[in-house]
């Protein structure tokens, strides 16, 4: 079977731009995705997207070897244990399978074969219902996504103030960041939403945001990825 790879080097800083990517079907004919990270089979492999759903789209019953995360951006993302609308994160984690579909339509953020473990939580997560908490820097509050023991990584959303001017941050075990909304910018560029980053292990930057902005923020779990 042929293997592919795009952005599979975990030692280098990688930008996506998703809001200028072209969509690309998937099988089903009416989910389409956006894909900044696979390695591995076309519709087997290890990947991380943006996923569109059609309205009244779906895709067969199907499991998720070494686990699924998803974040709601918009619409109703639905599957035989639920209706999951815009803010509700998911982690499915190995052993869970499911036949998703959705009436009206959504659009979502995607991490497949990133999770490995039978003994992971499985969450969904309504975020909206979430109180956002302080934390030790006064213009960042945050909503714990995932945390657990046994496992290295730590899964976030931030909220950053408007004109917030960060202190430098450092990821010791690298980081992804997916804009959710607003913009922020550092010495390397500027991110607005639907851009995507992965960030190397120990990479650090000072990051602002004069109109303030929401990220979804992993820390950790990059050890999993596979380079073939």
């Amino acid at each position: 079977m042929a293997t592919e790879n795009v952005n599979s080097d975990l030692s280098i800083r990688i930008v996506e731009r998703t809001g200028s990517m072209a969509w690309t079907a998937s099988p089903s004919g009416s989910v389409f995705r956006k894909r900044v990270h696979l390695v591995g089979s076309a519709e087997s492999g290890q990947v991380t997207s943006v996923v569109r759903y059609e309205p009244n789209s779906k895709f067969p019953h199907h499991g998720h070897p070494d686990g699924e995360e998803i974040y709601v951006l918009s619409g109703v993302f639905s599957d035989e244990h639920g209706d999951w609308p815009a803010g509700t994160y998911i982690l499915n984690p190995e052993g869970v399978s499911h036949a998703p579909f959705s009436v009206p339509g959504c659009t979502l953020f995607v991490k497949l074969r990133q999770y490995p473990g039978i003994e992971r939580k499985k969450l969904a997560l309504a975020t909206d219902a979430l109180e956002w908490k302080t934390t030790s820097h006064k213009h960042i509050n945050e909503k714990a996504l995932y945390q657990q023991q046994g496992f290295d990584d730590q899964m976030v959303l931030q909220r950053w103030a408007a004109k917030a001017e960060l202190d430098r941050r450092q990821y010791p075990l690298g980081a992804e960041i997916f804009v959710i909304e607003g913009r922020f910018n550092d010495e390397f560029g500027q991110y607005s939403v639907g851009d995507w980053l992965r960030l190397p292990r120990h990479f650090s930057h000072s990051p602002s945001s004069e109109s303030g902005c929401v990220i979804y923020l992993k820390q950790g779990g990059f050890s999993y990825l596979r380079q073939q």
